[in-house]
């Protein structure tokens, strides 16, 4: 079952300060990680994932808005500026 990591941390009864405690990742890349505002790196993925108890492939990683606001991409894309 794919959950987001939010999700697991409710689950798993982990608090956002225990996650960035046991993981040893920064305060505010594992907020906009929780937030659904960063993707992490592969090395990322698998601390939390670890301190969750779960494989990384059982996290739905990745933003939960579409990314629009890095130049020359999204809803601008291939027009000139």
């Amino acid at each position: 079952m794919t959950q987001t990591l939010a999700a697991w941390m409710t689950a798993r009864a982990v608090t956002l300060a225990e996650l960035i405690d046991r993981s040893g990742l920064d305060t505010r890349v594992v907020e906009a990680i929780a937030a659904g505002r960063y993707t992490p790196s592969p090395a990322q993925r698998r601390r939390l994932a670890d301190v969750l108890g779960v494989t990384v492939d059982q996290i739905a990683w990745g933003h939960k808005n579409e990314v629009s606001h890095v130049y020359g991409h999204g809803p601008q894309f291939g027009r000139s500026p």
